[in-house]
């Protein structure tokens, strides 16, 4: 680890500057690439660009090497900018790495110290980060009472002061680069990632969603697998300090978890299944952000073939609480698709806001199409593609290629007259979904979903009723 550091006060000039220029030198490329492609009869977006998407690497590369803010910024971009920015740009930043070297303990210990007041006594802090990302690293901390062992998630110095002003530049460089244009649509959905990247700072609001979830999943008694949260240590949480249970555990993509057998690792991935079911039909709470790296697994002994794993769920800065009329529009497009309602699927997507509700009848089946092919493997088994089955005629995640397809489908949908810019809640269920669905593929399961999603959605109709 370099013994060099830094903090995040005092930076900003340089680093604005810096993605300023880097937006007029793309600006003027690309302005002399939009000439080249209409003097070769190509239209503006053509993917054979070789200017566009040489300046769209620059870009990122420019963030990568800003570091902090700047990378959490262009992974939002990446996540949410599929209907305003160029495919080109946004498939470059979709490589932009969260991992990043951590910040020697000088530079963070003052922080902390002041964060924790008198508590801070109370814990030995080891000064070598186990992880580090790009708004906060992690540190093991010893509680001197008792000698037991916690985490320690510390933001970094200043990131609260610098946060709007790297966000700003980035869209001045957007604005610069000629890569957006400016209008009261582009600034709703601005204003929409910098409310929900100022909560990802917001350790206050994570810390109670945290315990909101630790008592959501206790209450669940029939899974596949048994789920948990860990602990919190409100003693030591501050602003900018989360102090939990230290957890051992393995990613799902670990070599160990390969070697499971197959009962297990239907388990596992059905477990990840139903908690986005119980989510939606039951607690109305959702972690948005199912990067692999925020789940653990506590595995049994294994050679066993059969065994009590647990999933662990961590970090919860990046939840969403869905409003009540979100809520009921989104199960009813899920269960509408699951019984290929297309007339109650429309009806869903356009109450969701990604559909218009004056669309012609192409422009329904277009969308219809695409919801209908994402929820592919929860029809019932008689309706799954034979070409995706296992000989015991059950769904092979992995095999299925479905993000994949679903990908080529969405990307057919944003250019239609038809389409209109969802929300950004409807944009974080998709980015669920298709953790979810990912997560499923790495354990490279083989099930059928179609009994599970069902149970919830008679328990949800039931409840609807009787007016629960």
């Amino acid at each position: 680890m370099a013994k060099k550091h830094r903090g995040m006060k005092g930076s900003g000039l340089p680093r604005t500057l810096s993605v300023s220029l880097a937006g007029l030198r793309a600006g003027s490329a690309l302005a002399v690439d939009s000439v080249m492609q209409r003097v070769m009869g190509r239209g503006p977006d053509d993917e054979d660009s070789e200017f566009a998407r040489r300046e769209a690497r620059r870009f990122v590369q420019e963030l990568g090497k800003l570091k902090g803010t700047y990378i959490k910024i262009g992974q939002m971009l990446a996540l949410f900018g599929d209907q305003f920015l160029p495919r080109v740009l946004v498939t470059a930043l979709r490589d932009l790495s969260d991992q990043t070297e951590a910040l020697h303990w000088d530079a963070l210990e003052s922080s902390v110290r002041d964060s924790l007041g008198e508590r801070y006594a109370e814990l030995d802090i080891d000064p070598q980060a186990i992880a580090a990302a790009s708004l906060a690293q992690v540190h093991l901390a010893r509680i001197r009472a008792n000698g037991e062992w916690i985490c320690l998630k510390l933001q970094y110095p200043g990131l609260r002061q610098v946060i709007d002003g790297d966000f700003d530049a980035v869209v001045r460089m957007l604005l610069l680069a000629r890569w957006v244009k400016a209008g009261r649509e582009l600034d709703d959905w601005l204003e929409s990632m910098r409310a929900h990247l100022h909560n990802e700072i917001d350790y206050r609001r994570e810390a109670s969603y945290t315990l909101k979830m630790r008592a959501l999943v206790a209450g669940v008694k029939h899974a596949a697998v048994r789920y948990h949260v860990p602990v919190l240590y409100p003693q030591y949480c501050s602003d900018s300090v989360l102090a939990m249970e230290f957890i051992e555990g393995v990613p799902v993509v670990d070599p160990d978890v390969a070697g499971l057998s197959l009962e297990r690792r239907n388990a596992l991935a059905k477990g990840m299944l139903e908690l986005f079911f119980y989510e939606v039909y039951d607690w109305g709470l959702l972690q948005t952000d199912p990067n692999i790296g925020n789940y653990l697994l506590r595995l049994d002994d294994r050679r066993k073939k059969m065994a009590q794993d647990e999933l662990v769920l961590l970090d919860f800065g990046s939840v969403l609480e869905c409003p009540a009329d979100f809520l009921g529009h989104l199960r009813r497009t899920i269960d509408a698709g699951q019984r290929q309602n297309v007339p109650e699927l429309v009806a869903g997507l356009i109450g969701l806001g990604c559909l218009q509700a004056d669309a012609s009848e192409d422009g329904r089946k277009l969308f219809a199409d695409f919801c209908l092919h994402l929820l592919e493997p929860l029809r019932p088994p008689a309706q799954l593609p034979a070409q995706y089955l296992n000989a015991k005629g059950e769904y092979r995640w992995g095999e299925s290629q479905l993000m994949r397809r679903a990908g080529k489908q969405a990307a057919q949908s944003a250019v239609s007259r038809h389409f209109t810019t969802p929300s950004r809640d409807f944009a974080l269920i998709a980015r669920k979904l298709t953790g979810v669905f990912n997560f499923i593929v790495a354990l490279d399961a083989e099930f059928n979903a179609h009994d599970m999603v069902q149970a919830h959605i008679l328990r949800w109709r039931d409840r609807e009723r009787r007016g629960a």
